[in-house]
């Protein structure tokens, strides 16, 4: 089971932090991605971290704005998400992942764990 939380509300330029904490099974056993969806759009990959070397990817729009990271000791996984835009509005969704692939594919395989979503929304 997966629960994300740490979402709300924040003005432009602002930060928030993320959190996707599992239960019940290794985190460090998966590569773990954040996803976001807007209204009226398509989920999006937005990071990823993986479970074999520690590498990280974000998709172009977020690059240099957000971090993924992972704390093996509280099986969680975190995203750092500075700069945020009103684009950045969506509901945030974290998943377990078989490898990350890029910056921009995310293949979601079909027994993947999903934590519930957090919204984040980002206005003035």
């Amino acid at each position: 089971q997966l629960q994300a939380s740490g979402g709300g509300l924040v003005q432009p330029g602002g930060s928030l932090r993320l959190s996707c904490a599992a239960s019940g099974f290794t985190f460090d056993y998966y590569a773990v991605g954040w996803f976001r969806q807007a209204p009226g759009k398509e989920r999006e990959g937005v990071s990823c971290i993986s479970n074999s070397d520690g590498n990280t990817y974000h998709t172009d729009s977020v690059r240099g704005r957000f971090t993924i990271s992972r704390d093996s000791a509280k099986n969680t996984v975190y995203l750092q998400m500075n700069s945020l835009k009103p684009e950045d509005t969506a509901v945030y969704y974290c998943a377990t992942l078989t490898r990350c692939y890029s910056d921009n594919y995310y293949y979601t395989p079909p027994d993947a764990y999903w934590g519930q979503g957090t919204q984040v929304t980002v206005s003035s």
